[in-house]
Parts: structure tokens; C-alpha cells; sequence
């Protein structure tokens, strides 16, 4: 895990905590003795891509910080029906009470991870990497972008503050192409800023402004984001920019359409799908 996803992680873990248990897990305190100890197993019911067992653990140690976990699995790894990913060992209050915190996170991430590998798969070959968007769960996104990685994709930005990403709305109230770039490096260097920039086109022209804008002011274009295009312009488009920055394809795009984008000769496909339109995978944490 990412340095720098470990607190985000760590303060959702707390929350889904402060949520499930509230006040206290009065079934597992009414009915389980204190001090006593056991053993979990997660058992796939379900196959795909497994992803959230390092989170797990996270889980199991925030409320035990003696519990024991013997990964069999690790993530990023495909299984099937009947696999066991992981034991745990601990305090059984303990176990019971991490029980459907780490289902739902590891659930949710094991679907993100799956769904991501299926696209991944349907571009094979082309050289074309799909990305993920913000189109997250709110206060998850951390946990999304770790699970479309374990799906073989890769991360667009985490969020606004990583990366200028110059959409048509930007473009339109800052009154085109040019003077949006032009706002933006004059921003950056103002604030001694270093940040990739990337800019949606709605139109071959639009290209056209980007590189003149390029030509004038000297500085880098990181990305060109072709919005909406359809299978023919995209063409046009990729042959247009001949290399000289990266393309990625997003919107309009669905599963039957996915390869021919990419046999484009596109860089990237960002997928909306991949974090907000997945079902959750199977799994179940048993006693053993």
C-alpha cells in the first residue's frame, strides 16, 4: 500500500467501525466469553480477482492488535469458487466484530478488482491501458483506485489536486483552448506548482489550438483527452497528434466499441464503470 493512501484507509476503517458497533457489538458481548480465542477463515463463493486482503488486516489488528492472519492469497490474484484466501487468529469478540466490516471492503474491492481485469482483458494486446475515473463511492476512493490496480489498470488522478485536468467546462468559462492552458501555467508558476496537465478536446480544431498554444508559450501538454469522439474522428484524431502526446479516449464508449478505441491507436481508455456500476464478489468469513 502507497504510503500515502494509509491514513484515508485508516480513517475509513474507523468510520465503518464507529458505524457497525456503535456503542458496542451487545450480541457478541452477551453471548461469547471474554478472553476467548479462535479462528476465521475467508472462503471464496465467487471467482474473480481477489483485492482488500492488506486492508483486512488493517481491520483485524485496528480492533485486535494481537489477531493473527496467515495470508494464503494475496491480492491482486485471481481465485475461484472454494478458495481460501486468508486464516485469522484472535480474540473471537474481536473476530466477530471485524466479521462484516472487512466482507463489505473486501467485497466491494474484489468487484472493482474483477471488473477492471474483464476490461483489461477486452484490450489486450492493443497496447492501450485502461484507467479508472472519480466516479467513486465518496470517502472510498482510495480503495477503489488500490482495486483497479489489482485488476491489472492503472490510476487517472486521485482527486482536483493532483493533476490539471482542463474539461470542457473549464475550457468554456475560461473562454477557450488557449487562455484556459495559458491560466493554468500562469497559476502554477505563480504558486511554483509541477503538475501534469491534461486537456479535453471536443474537435479536431481543438487539437489544433492545443499544440498552437504549445508553440507559443514553449511549455508541455501531458495529455490530450478526447471527449465523446466517435470511432472515425478518433481516428483522425490519433493520426492529427501523430505521437506527440499521449491520448486518452473517454466517453461514449461501451463494451462492444471498447477494442475498436483502442485498435485506434489511443493511449488510454478511462472507464467510468470500472469503480461506480460493479457488483460485489462473493466471500464469507467463517469460524474454523
Amino acid at each position: 500500500m502507497k504510503r500515502e493512501y494509509i491514513p484515508f484507509v485508516e480513517s475509513l476503517i474507523d468510520l465503518a467501525i464507529r458505524e457497525d458497533i456503535g456503542d458496542g457489538d451487545h450480541t457478541s458481548l452477551a453471548s461469547v466469553p471474554a478472553g476467548a480465542t479462535g479462528r476465521m477463515r475467508l472462503l471464496v463463493k465467487e471467482a474473480g480477482i481477489i483485492a482488500g486482503v492488506e486492508v483486512a488486516e488493517m481491520v483485524f489488528r485496528r480492533l485486535d492488535p494481537e489477531a493473527r492472519v496467515e495470508v494464503i492469497i494475496p491480492d491482486g490474484t485471481r481465485v475461484k469458487v472454494g478458495d481460501v484466501v486468508f486464516y485469522v487468529e484472535g480474540r473471537e469478540r474481536t473476530l466477530l466484530q471485524s466479521e462484516r466490516v472487512v466482507l463489505n471492503i473486501m467485497q466491494r474491492m474484489t468487484g472493482v478488482a474483477t471488473e477492471t481485469a474483464r476490461y483489461v482483458k477486452m484490450v489486450e494486446g492493443t497496447g492501450c491501458t485502461i484507467l479508472d475515473t472519480r466516479k467513486t463511492t465518496p470517502g472510498n476512493r482510495v480503495l477503489d483506485k488500490m482495486a483497479v490496480r489489482f485488476g491489472g489498470g492503472e490510476n487517472h488522478r486521485m482527486g482536483l489536486f493532483d493533476m490539471i485536468l482542463l474539461k470542457d467546462n473549464h475550457v468554456d468559462f475560461a473562454g477557450g483552448i488557449i487562455p484556459a492552458i495559458t491560466g493554468v501555467r500562469r497559476y502554477m508558476a505563480e504558486r511554483g506548482l509541477s503538475l501534469p496537465i491534461e486537456v479535453e478536446v471536443r474537435t479536431l480544431e481543438d487539437i489544433d489550438a492545443v499544440f498552437a498554444e504549445m508553440a507559443a508559450s514553449g511549455g508541455p501538454v501531458d495529455r490530450i483527452m478526447l471527449d465523446n469522439f466517435d470511432l472515425e474522428l478518433t481516428r483522425r484524431a490519433v493520426a492529427k497528434i501523430d505521437g506527440r502526446i499521449p491520448i486518452e479516449s473517454s466517453g461514449g464508449i461501451r463494451e462492444n466499441t471498447l477494442r475498436d478505441y483502442a485498435e485506434c491507436g489511443v493511449d488510454y481508455i478511462s472507464v467510468g464503470a470500472l469503480t461506480h456500476q460493479i457488483k460485489s464478489t462473493d466471500l464469507s468469513l467463517k469460524a474454523v
